[in-house]
């Protein structure tokens, strides 16, 4: 595992680091990541599309809801981790970077065996105090965990 990390980066529980922001922020930093994983629907895709120069995919996740597609969200958050665990600088982020960058963040820290409620509470305490905004949000967490631990 490297050390690798952009300007801002949260480390993991599992001690691989990963950038989360909203995309409404600029960056400021000038670092690019090698990788980002974007949240967001259709208007944000082309809001922000012709601004990531990086590799990068888009999970189809609509503000304050769920993602489209929760398997395939999983795969594409659990290849991200794995990205970060191999040394890419990454990035996850949605339009304000809380609720949906919150639940992926909250995702990847139950990897290290955190429960998804002890990973929501580390995830507020480590990366944003209001991240994971809904109850649903901590459901996906609870099935993300579940989904993972079992392939």
């Amino acid at each position: 595992m490297s050390d690798v990390r952009l300007a801002g980066a949260t480390r993991l529980p599992d001690g691989v680091w990963v950038r989360g922001r909203g995309l409404r922020h600029p960056r400021n930093d000038g670092e690019r990541p090698d990788y980002g994983l974007y949240l967001g629907g259709h208007g944000l895709r082309a809001r922000h599309e012709p601004s990531l120069t990086w590799p990068h995919d888009w999970v189809f996740w609509r503000d304050g809801l769920l993602p489209g597609d929760w398997a395939a969200t999983a795969d594409r958050l659990l290849a991200c981790h794995a990205r970060a665990r191999a040394g890419q600088s990454v990035e996850i982020a949605c339009h304000g970077g809380l609720g949906r960058t919150g639940t992926a963040i909250a995702c990847l820290a139950t990897l290290s065996g955190l429960s998804p409620r002890a990973a929501v509470r580390w995830t507020r305490e480590n990366y944003h105090r209001r991240a994971v905004e809904v109850p649903w949000q901590r459901r996906y967490v609870s099935w993300f965990a579940r989904h993972t631990a079992s392939t």
